[in-house]
């Protein structure tokens, strides 16, 4: 794994994390969970470590997770892993503006 991809992922890792401590609910919180156990899964034992996030409303942090998501494509995860995380991100965002 490259430099770039390992900030990539540990920065969709951390704004995950980060959702899932701010949650509105213990429901959106294990949502957000999920997202972060299913990205960990496509990269097993090859984890950065999570890193401190700056205090950011719910709303930036998910576009930056979301975005940082999406370039995971760039260092290899496929389209579908993507869209289907990015789903799942979406659903859990929903939950938690609920």
């Amino acid at each position: 794994m490259l430099l770039a991809h390992a900030v990539t992922l540990a920065q969709a890792r951390s704004h995950l994390a980060a959702l899932a401590d701010t949650a509105t609910s213990f429901e959106a919180s294990v949502e957000y969970e999920r997202v972060l156990l299913h990205l960990d899964d496509h990269y097993r034992d090859t984890l950065p470590a999570l890193s401190p996030v700056p205090d950011q409303p719910p709303r930036v942090l998910f576009h930056i997770a979301a975005a940082r998501i999406e370039g995971l494509h760039t260092h290899g995860l496929d389209l579908l892993s993507v869209e289907l995380l990015l789903d799942m991100l979406h659903a859990a965002h929903s939950m938690d503006q609920s």
